[in-house]
């Protein structure tokens, strides 16, 4: 049986590891959507290196935000959830499901966790941001299914080293008239 508690201490390194395999299908498939020099310089000593550490930021700086799955003792998945009452508006920062506890309803346990925190405190909406690229496609999935509604943004990047880059080069080149 599947339980939804509050963050302990002593989650930290398996919700490190646990996050790591969730995301370890993710990051190759991103890799080969978006410009290597992009890339780069979000992951320069590797996609592992700094999701460990961001994670191991996020734990020990909002504790009070995040909430743990767990079966019996050992955590399965994880939501942080952060609060802008400027915007009156929840966000489900971080969601990880260790890969063989998916499509056994965590994530929307974990989900609704965060909608009632946000809720709690007044908020009136709750937003969750992920990729565009295929290895983000299940996360999509997951936040249409429990009623998240997309909203279109695109994000650019220009690399002023000047780099050539032949990934970069085998991409279709954008038409100067579309906006």
């Amino acid at each position: 049986m599947i339980s939804v508690v509050p963050y302990r201490a002593e989650y930290r390194e398996a919700l490190i590891e646990l996050s790591l395999r969730a995301w370890e299908a993710v990051f190759p498939l991103m890799h080969q959507s978006v410009p290597n020099f992009v890339y780069e310089c979000f992951y320069p000593a590797g996609w592992e290196r700094r999701q460990a550490d961001d994670v191991a930021f996020v734990l020990d700086a909002e504790p009070s935000g995040i909430d743990v799955a767990l079966d019996g003792e050992r955590p399965v998945g994880w939501v942080c959830t952060r609060m802008h009452p400027e915007d009156s508006m929840g966000e489900v920062y971080i969601l990880a499901v260790d890969p063989p506890w998916r499509r056994r309803g965590i994530a929307r346990r974990l989900i609704e966790r965060a909608e009632s925190r946000a809720r709690g405190l007044g908020m009136r909406m709750l937003m969750v941001e992920t990729g565009g690229d295929p290895g983000h496609a299940p996360a999509r999935a997951t936040y249409e299914a429990v009623g998240f509604e997309r909203w279109p943004v695109a994000r650019y990047f220009k690399d002023l080293a000047g780099r050539s880059d032949a990934a970069q080069a085998r991409r279709p080149s954008a038409r100067a008239d579309v906006p």
